[in-house]
Parts: structure tokens; sequence; C-alpha cells
């Protein structure tokens, strides 16, 4: 199975707005999105990449594991990430989605919450890794986003 990782930035004249224009910097804008918890399955690979969107899509559930962060103060930053962590031998692992107002914030929580939740289970986890994007509201509202894709189903009757 293949978890493609994405990111996007946005603005817009209101939060949804800002919120629609990082979903279109991350690809994935003709969606549904399902929210999933942090577990990686076995056998995972995971890619940072631009998702390759195809119209026959359009509407389809897009499950993922979402961080988002908005600002709508001028002066205010948003910052989102997703920090991994995975078994070399098996590729199971775990993600953490995490937002919050400075770079050094997220990339903090990242390293101490993966920490923390590697340490409650018995598995032989890899080193951290994580993407994290954001910026500072200038005006309109802003938000960051990242995005760990597993897959598009459509809807059936």
């Amino acid at each position: 199975m293949k978890i493609i990782i994405t990111s996007g930035v946005g603005s817009g004249p209101t939060p949804l707005a800002a919120f629609d224009a990082a979903l279109r910097s991350a690809g994935v804008e003709n969606y549904n999105l399902i929210p999933l918890s942090s577990v990686i399955p076995p056998a995972a690979v995971l890619e940072r990449a631009r998702p390759e969107t195809r119209p026959s899509e359009y509407g389809h559930r897009l499950y993922v594991v979402l961080a988002r962060q908005e600002a709508s103060a001028v002066g205010e930053e948003a910052w989102a990430g997703l920090g991994w962590t995975q078994e070399e031998d098996s590729g199971r692992g775990l993600f953490v989605e995490l937002h919050g107002p400075s770079r050094r914030s997220v990339d903090c929580a990242i390293e101490s919450t993966l920490n923390a939740m590697k340490a409650g289970r018995s598995y032989d986890y890899g080193k951290n890794e994580s993407v994290v994007v954001g910026g500072v509201c200038e005006g309109d509202p802003i938000c960051s986003l990242v995005i760990a894709i597993y897959q598009s189903e459509p809807w059936t009757d």
C-alpha cells in the first residue's frame, strides 16, 4: 500500500475559503475527506508527492490523516505538520497530526508525541520523520495543511 504525503498553504476571504485554497495547493480539492486515526498499516510505503487526481474521482471519499491550522489576524502564524515512524522490516507505524502558532511548536510537539507513542508500544519503530508547512496571515485568513492520503473510493448505491 502506498500512502502519499502532500501539503498546501492557501489564503482566502474567509477561513473556509483559505482551507479550500490549501486543499487546491495540496491537490485534493475535489474529494470528500474521511479522517483516519494515526496507524500506518504493515507493508505501507510512504511517498512525499503531489497526488495525481483524476476527473473521474470527483466527489470520491478520500481516506486521510490531516493536520490543519488556520490564522485570521494579521501577523498570526498557521503551522501544520505530520510526523511518522515506521518499522523497517514490516512497514507498520504511526502518524501524528499536529498544528500550532509556530514551526518550532509544531516540530517539538511532533517529536515529543511520537516518542511518547513509541514508548507505549512494543514495536521496533525507526527514526521520526515529518513534513511541516506554514505561513503568516498578511490580510486574508490563511490555512496550512499536511495530508497523508491512504486511498480514494467511489460512493456506491
